[in-house]
């Protein structure tokens, strides 16, 4: 199952969940961690039933080339690999089998075939970190990686064929795109798409009523009131919605506990600026998609938002980056999953999409000034 949400809005934490849920190693602290919890007071059957795979593919320096994005995406999955088979006691012989092996693919592959019957759970995050910040520099070099004999495609193929298998019994994977999402998971008896679905537009990020109790103390503590606080912490931080008959919008989470974090409890005054700078940097490197395609297409959909508020598109479920260009949709589609812009309404002619709340506003004015 896939699960795609802009940065910053707790995939990570979500899948440290799912780790301690499913893992056999934890069984003796299921109690502690989740008993007093719904998932624990009416846990399923498979809870502490798995060894679990945990990959995450953040961190990949960019810069260096096909060969050198190749060469850390291969140790990566190498150290993996390895931790695993350490981690669960199989033999030193396996592990030596699967070092041998020099790419990605190979690894995985050896890596399944050494297992034989014993069926694990895979939980991948940021299965799209490095191939995004690729994407906003070098669409060609993208495109070589991700697409048709590349080492990325090459490596969820081994994964079509373990669930195939039934040794890959589980698999949850985080990112922020939907890149080749469909070429990826054609395979794959379980790769389900979750993120449009209205039952899961709350399953990362905070909902208003997780704010409520963040804020309270706060206005417990100085002389603002908490409708005052929330509704500027709305106006700020919030508005992001993934289905259209979702019942509410959620909030970015790092956003808002940076506001929680820096709000000057001494003097009762808001952090100044009202947006994290690290967060800015982030959606900085965003801004280069821009640059993708017609650069002036594209700014005019950014002008579009700036001043008429809102876009049209037809919203895309999977973005292929193999075809020569992106139209206006899959580029809209595109902001969208990357947080720069949310869903508004639906329109006969597709979906209505704006700036969700005044942080992104305030970067994408920053963009505009550095054009």
């Amino acid at each position: 199952m896939f699960l795609m949400r802009p940065r910053h809005f707790g995939k990570s934490l979500l899948l440290s969940m799912l780790e301690y849920y499913y893992d056999i190693a934890h069984r003796d602290e299921f109690d502690t961690l989740f008993g007093t919890l719904h998932i624990g007071r009416h846990p399923t059957p498979l809870h502490n039933t798995y060894p679990v795979l945990f990959m995450d593919f953040s961190g990949i320096d960019t810069d260096s080339g096909h060969d050198a994005i190749l060469q850390r995406v291969t140790e990566k999955v190498d150290n993996y690999l390895l931790g695993f088979l350490q981690r669960y006691h199989f033999p030193q012989t396996m592990q030596a089998d699967i070092a041998a092996k020099t790419s990605p693919a190979a690894k995985m592959e050896r890596f399944v075939e050494l297992l034989g019957e014993q069926k694990f759970l895979l939980l991948i995050d940021e299965y799209d970190h490095f191939a995004n910040s690729i994407l906003a520099d070098d669409l060609q070099l993208f495109q070589k990686i991700m697409g048709k004999g590349g080492f990325v495609r090459s490596f969820y193929e081994v994964l079509k064929t373990a669930t195939q298998r039934g040794t890959l019994d589980r698999l949850f994977v985080t990112g922020v795109t939907p890149v080749m999402l469909d070429s990826m998971t054609s395979g794959f008896n379980i790769g389900v798409n979750l993120s449009l679905h209205e039952d899961f537009n709350e399953a990362v990020g905070f909902t208003e009523a997780e704010v409520i109790t963040l804020l309270q103390p706060l206005a417990d503590a100085c002389p603002l009131s908490l409708e005052k606080l929330l509704s500027d912490a709305r106006a700020w931080y919030n508005g992001y919605r993934f289905n259209l008959k979702a019942e509410q919008s959620v909030y970015n989470a790092n956003m808002l506990l940076y506001f929680v974090k820096n709000f000057d409890r001494k003097r009762c005054e808001y952090p100044k600026p009202m947006l994290d700078e690290n967060i800015a940097s982030d959606y900085g490197k965003i801004m280069k998609l821009f640059t993708i395609g017609n650069r002036d297409d594209n700014f005019a959909v950014l002008d579009e938002l700036l001043n008429a508020g809102e876009v049209q598109a037809t919203q895309r479920h999977t973005l292929d980056f193999d075809k020569e260009c992106l139209d206006r949709s899959d580029f809209i589609s595109l902001l969208a999953y990357r947080g720069v812009i949310t869903l508004k309404r639906d329109s006969l002619a597709g979906q209505v999409f704006t700036i969700p709340n005044q942080v992104i506003r305030q970067l994408c004015l920053r963009s505009t000034s550095s054009i």
